[in-house]
């Protein structure tokens, strides 16, 4: 406890001097009590001075970054919930750098020593100065024995300590925000104990590189044969929990678009593979990479996308991305009707909710689009605009959806830069029909019918306990036991529907079973 409350002193001192304290009453009001607290750290420091023309996000950037790696972390981290902290901010602290000075070449050679042993150590040749540094790893190539062959390589590898400061300074924030939203029963609806938490597991995931180097690999068994994507390997050999080895790129950044173009490589056709392989990943796969940001995208001399860091990464299930086809399918057809049903077979949005109501919202998104020129329609700000819409009816936060969104709105970003005329309606459209023709093909739908099948004919032994529950419901409405008007129609719409969806699914396990007897007789 002695030394939470010590480290719990220094970040105050730190909330203080970087100036952090007067941005964030800026956005949200602070507690008197405790700005007055956090006052009396600064006595016989200089506070930072601000540049005034700077909009409260910029200066809680710059505040989070001069405060050092687990604040830049919880910028970073806060960027990907608008949720939480508003649109505006979560845009500025996308800004949010992490150069930070290395440390030296001897240490990290003593690291990968330790962590993989002499025999892995000595088919390592040589190791470069770090080639980049940031707040959790940094970065050396170098030049090793694969299989009697050497190989050009790059070993990203975690700072000394790294884990135990993170872990101290979030055990002292947590205990901050705890006093905070007991202390001032108000901020609880800021849920500053749920961020904390959330961004140590986070945190913790990314400091182990294994489970970076397996989304690595995923990723990679995933892309194998698309074209214009190439995700390094892994050398799983020179890979533990403090270093990832994996192929060094030789590449020229996504941002260098000049350079890019004396490779004689086409900026548009460049633009469309960003877009296509990105909608592939989440639609396809449901895995995709989070973090699309041109400091993490390199273009190869083949003009194939070259994605490094994998340490966010984010996963979308089978029925999230038919949904997510159907809705984007709904808008370009004009069919709100059919976006309303989705989101509550998603469920997005309460049972009770009006659905005459929601699609008359869903329609206010819709229609300014259809007289402007498709080109100039940003379907990642359409995803927006969508999550803003059923924020207002209660949605339920759904933090891969929010994490989809923003990756959206950053690929799109850095495709347009390449060719302001992307037309990212045109370029999804046969991404998202091929899938749908997958998941609605007669080989998708056997293999769903099975599935379905098995799960009914699980069930056939809980079939007389359901048809008592049934008959004593019956009963107990007969004697007036049961008051029909305390549920209301909204619930009896859902359950409605439920039983619709139970119908229908028992109608193709009943097909299916016709279809399994044709087959084998």
């Amino acid at each position: 406890m002695f030394k939470k409350v010590f480290n719990l002193l220094k970040i105050l001192r730190k909330l203080s001097v970087s100036g952090a304290i007067d941005t964030i009453d800026n956005i949200k009001p602070v507690p008197g009590f405790l700005k007055f607290i956090i006052y009396l750290f600064s006595i016989g420091s200089a506070k930072k001075i601000y540049n005034q023309s700077k909009s409260s996000g910029e200066k809680l950037c710059d505040s989070l970054e001069s405060m050092g790696p687990t604040f830049i972390k919880l910028g970073q981290f806060l960027a990907t919930r608008p949720d939480i902290i508003g649109e505006e901010i979560a845009k500025s602290l996308e800004k949010l750098q992490d150069k930070l000075p290395a440390f030296n070449t001897t240490e990290s050679k003593m690291i990968i020593k330790n962590e993989i042993g002499e025999k892995f150590y000595s088919k390592i040749k040589t190791i470069s100065e770090p080639i980049a540094a940031a707040s959790i790893a940094q970065v050396h190539f170098a030049k090793i024995d694969i299989d009697g062959s050497e190989k050009d390589l790059a070993i990203k590898i975690l700072r000394p300590d790294i884990q135990k400061i993170f872990n101290e300074e979030l055990d002292a924030l947590n205990f901050l925000a705890y006093l905070v939203e007991n202390i001032f029963r108000k901020t609880k609806r800021l849920r500053l104990v749920e961020v904390i938490f959330l961004l140590k597991q986070i945190t913790n995931m990314e400091m182990d590189l294994r489970f970076e180097a397996a989304a690595a690999s995923e990723l990679r068994e995933n892309t194998l044969n698309d074209r214009g994507i190439k995700v390094p390997k892994i050398y799983w050999n020179f890979t533990s929990k403090k270093i990832l080895t994996l192929d060094r790129i030789e590449g020229v950044s996504i941002r260098d678009t000049l350079k890019i173009q004396s490779l004689n490589i086409d900026l548009k056709k460049l633009s469309t593979n960003l877009i296509q392989i990105f909608l592939k990943q989440a639609v396809r796969d449901g895995f995709f990479h989070a973090d699309m940001h041109q400091g993490n995208l390199f273009v190869d001399k083949d003009g194939n996308i070259v994605p490094v860091d994998f340490g966010i990464m984010g996963r979308l299930d089978k029925n999230n991305r038919k949904y997510l086809a159907e809705i984007l399918f709904g808008f370009i057809n004009r069919d709100y009707d059919k976006v309303a049903e989705m989101h509550f077979l998603a469920g997005l949005v309460p049972a009770e909710t009006s659905k005459d109501e929601l699609t008359q919202a869903l329609r206010s998104i819709g229609e300014p689009i259809f007289g402007q020129s498709i080109k100039d329609i940003s379907g990642a700000n359409l995803l927006g605009q969508l999550f803003e819409i059923t924020e207002k009816f209660n949605m339920h936060t759904q933090t891969q959806l929010l994490l989809l969104q923003k990756t959206m709105v950053v690929v799109e970003g850095v495709a347009r830069k390449m060719n302001p005329e992307t037309n990212i309606w045109e370029v999804s459209r046969p991404v998202l029909e091929n899938w749908m023709k997958s998941v609605k093909g007669p080989k998708s739908t056997i293999n769903r019918t099975i599935e379905i099948s098995k799960d009914i004919l699980q069930k056939i032994p809980d079939l007389p306990k359901v048809m008592d529950n049934a008959s004593t419901t019956l009963q107990m409405i007969a004697e007036g036991k049961l008051n029909l008007n305390s549920i209301s129609g909204k619930n009896f719409e859902f359950e409605e529907l439920r039983l619709k969806n139970l119908r229908n699914n028992i109608v193709i396990a009943i097909l299916g079973v016709v279809i399994g007897l044709f087959i084998v007789f």
